[in-house]
């Protein structure tokens, strides 16, 4: 019987050696948090083409930042020469995992679930190349069995390989049950269902590994579980740490929401934000897992400080921007934050400035002094009138006087630059 394996000294920019060189990077790049069985998995590893997967359930229209670290996990094992496996829970969806959730999830029609599908598919093409080749990545959908089981048929036959005093046993379920939270049979039965994915995986396509946040240990355990009393044999489990910030807080999350992957629910300019803004503490951590910058390299700038860790964060945002929106994208944001801060491409003092989507047809001489007011960035309407009065509002650095007309020439693009005076700042989205 194995035991579980953590890694101790998985430590970004580490000297850990391992056989595979799959393991090694993913230990000195900080993705390794917990694992079954490490040695043989090691050994399993250092032949190339072998397959492994991860599972994401499809309860949005997008990816987000906290999807991250599994799917950059499964890029890494595609670039070591491995076989990635991509599930989309179609199945399992229609459950909700509970892990470690306060409340249940909604339930989604069959409807919002394929329309979610096609969003989920699309997040996944910047990171994994699919295709017939040994290491290309192919995309499976667990509804394709899990709708198609009959209900006893499937107790008699996996069922029986479950202890319900092992399932309660686990930190996922046994949180939910000292707190008082509702734990619904449907939702009991989701570990069970994510073990059959496993199972099934093993059986018709020799997948071995599965990945998974450390959130997903007793799930991924009662899979490895499933397959070693059903048919004798060893499948591995890997499980890496969740996305946080150092002061041990998730991080994804912005005032305005999550940080969506897709374009069409944050801007490539909105995500290039959010990672320059993050916190100096974070930015070498993040560079070793979100970027392809090579690890001797990264090295090199753990002892940078000041304003040249300003520069790191840009280059830090400008690596992963291009991952996920591609490298055409940083061309728009430079002129953006350049024409914004007159900075002539010097964008180490760009920092998060509000913004405000209006659609276009709503930007008139009136709704200027309703936009700086409800954003912030001026107080009181009487202190924008007499801005106004003085001067001293600008769109797109061009004084708009006490009448507020706008000239064509700046509503003919998609942002406008607000500004009160020279430090405050706002960015308005048109629609």
């Amino acid at each position: 019987m194995w035991r579980p394996c953590r890694s101790a000294d998985s430590v970004f920019g580490g000297s850990v050696k391992y056989k595979s060189s799959f393991l090694n990077e993913a230990s000195v790049r900080g993705f390794f948090y917990q694992s079954t069985n490490l040695e043989a998995m090691d050994e399993f590893l250092t032949t190339k083409g072998r397959r492994g997967y991860l599972g994401i359930d499809i309860t949005a229209k997008s990816l987000h930042v906290g999807h991250l670290i599994p799917i950059f996990l499964l890029r890494l094992f595609q670039k070591h020469g491995h076989k990635p496996v991509m599930l989309v829970g179609g199945g399992t969806t229609k459950i909700g995992d509970p892990s470690f959730k306060n409340a249940a999830r909604p339930i989604l029609t069959d409807e919002e679930i394929s329309e979610n599908m096609e969003g989920i598919k699309s997040c996944l093409i910047p990171f994994l190349k699919f295709g017939n080749g040994d290491s290309d990545a192919v995309l499976v959908n667990n509804a394709d069995w899990l709708d198609e089981l009959k209900y006893i048929p499937f107790l008699r036959e996996i069922g029986k390989y479950f202890s319900v005093n092992r399932m309660i046993g686990f930190e996922s379920v046994k949180a939910k049950l000292t707190e008082n939270s509702s734990l619904s049979f449907l939702e009991f039965n989701y570990m069970i269902l994510q073990a059959y994915d496993f199972y099934k995986l093993y059986s018709d396509m020799d997948c071995r590994i599965q990945f998974g946040g450390q959130d997903q240990w007793g799930n991924i355990v009662c899979g490895v579980e499933l397959v070693r009393k059903k048919l004798n044999a060893e499948v591995f489990g890997f499980t890496n740490p969740l996305l946080t910030s150092s002061d041990g807080k998730k991080m994804g999350k912005t005032a305005s929401g999550a940080v969506w992957l897709a374009k069409e629910m944050l801007s490539a300019y909105d995500f290039w934000q959010y990672w320059r803004n993050v916190d100096d503490a974070d930015v070498i951590k993040l560079m070793y897992t979100f970027t392809d910058v090579e690890v001797d390299e990264i090295k090199k700038m753990e002892t940078v400080r000041g304003k040249e860790l300003n520069e790191l964060k840009i280059l830090l945002a400008n690596e992963i921007t291009s991952i996920v929106h591609g490298k055409e994208s940083l061309e728009p944001i430079r002129q953006a934050v350049s024409g914004i801060f007159r900075s002539d491409g010097d964008l180490s003092s760009v920092m998060t400035i509000p913004r405000y989507n209006l659609k276009r047809s709503n930007l008139n001489a009136a709704s200027i002094i309703d936009i700086v007011v409800s954003s912030g960035i001026c107080a009181t309407r009487g202190e924008v009138k007499r801005l106004l009065r003085s001067g001293g509002i600008y769109m797109n650095d061009v004084s708009i006087g006490e009448e507020c007309e706008i000239p064509a020439t700046i509503t003919g693009g998609d942002t406008i630059k607000l500004s009160c005076g020279k430090k405050k700042h706002l960015l308005i989205i048109l629609e």
